[in-house]
């Protein structure tokens, strides 16, 4: 079995990099085998590497409407039942780009997080910095039945 976490965004951004943030802090952890972690930042190229995985998991600032670091977990199914819920500047264009790969994983899972602040900077907000291992902890359980 093989197993992706891949975080996106943009470092520049502040909260728009949690993805980022979040796997980075991911490989601190002793992580299930299997378990392969991907920083995709904000480069396409980095799906190939999801190419066959039986579980992929997303990790991406999403505003859903929640306080800043709400933690939402839905797949590319919930999106396309209701994609007004889900506003990210990835995800839409990543699930397009999943769909289209050639041998794409068997199960997505994405992990959203409520931004405060997208503006320009490189650093967490408070309320997201506090949520990090929080949100690995929830990146993890989705490991537990294996």
């Amino acid at each position: 079995m093989r197993f992706v976490i891949l975080g996106v965004g943009n470092l520049l951004l502040n909260d728009e990099g949690i993805g980022v943030h979040v796997v980075r802090a991911s490989q601190e952890m002793p992580l299930p085998d299997g378990v392969e972690v991907v920083d995709e930042g904000t480069s396409p190229d980095a799906l190939y590497l999801t190419k066959g995985a039986d579980k992929l998991i997303i990790i991406d600032a999403v505003k859903g409407g929640g306080k800043p670091g709400s933690i939402y977990r839905f797949t590319p199914e919930d999106i396309a039942l209701k994609p007004e819920a889900f506003k990210s500047a990835h995800n839409i264009g990543l699930i397009e780009s999943l769909r289209a790969l050639e041998d794409s994983p068997r199960e997505v899972v994405i992990i959203g997080v409520e931004p405060k602040d997208i503006s320009w900077g490189l650093e967490l907000s408070p309320q997201l910095q506090a949520r990090v291992f929080k949100i690995v902890e929830v990146v993890l359980k989705e490991f537990e039945s294996i």
